[in-house]
């Protein structure tokens, strides 16, 4: 059975630049993974032009949505361009639940949180490979 690989990445402030996306997938099944992307369920409701959109979805069901995603994962790809607090909250919750975690940052100064709760932080895509490699 191939292991599972989530995505997990920023959408709020970036709803129209998620092709981080489909190269972090890319990757993934090119080395003989399954991918987990919520955002294939979820852009529908990322219109980028309306505020506090959020406020219109039933909360629970949009986040529980997210982590019964991070229960079926073997591995999570955060992507970390800037700081995110769903991908933070996802990345925190899937290391609880024993998920090998993988951070994707050029960001100089990580969170404690996020280096103490990551297995292996890489500074850009073209390293992800590499790292997906030492969880096969």
């Amino acid at each position: 059975m191939k292991k599972k690989v989530f995505i997990s990445g920023p959408i709020l402030g970036m709803e129209n630049n998620q092709e981080y996306r489909k190269e972090i997938s890319d990757v993934c099944v090119r080395i003989g993974f399954d991918v987990i992307d919520p955002w294939n369920r979820e852009k529908v409701l990322y219109k980028g032009d309306e505020d506090c959109w959020w406020n219109k979805v039933s909360t629970f069901d949009f986040i529980q949505r997210d982590l019964d995603d991070a229960d079926r994962c073997d591995i999570m790809v955060v992507y970390l361009p800037i700081l995110s607090a769903g991908a933070c909250m996802e990345l925190f919750y899937a290391k609880h639940k024993g998920k090998k975690i993988i951070v994707v940052s050029e960001m100089e100064c990580l969170s404690p949180w996020i280096i103490a709760h990551s297995d292996i932080i890489v500074k850009s895509l073209n390293l992800l490979e590499d790292a997906l490699k030492k969880f096969q």
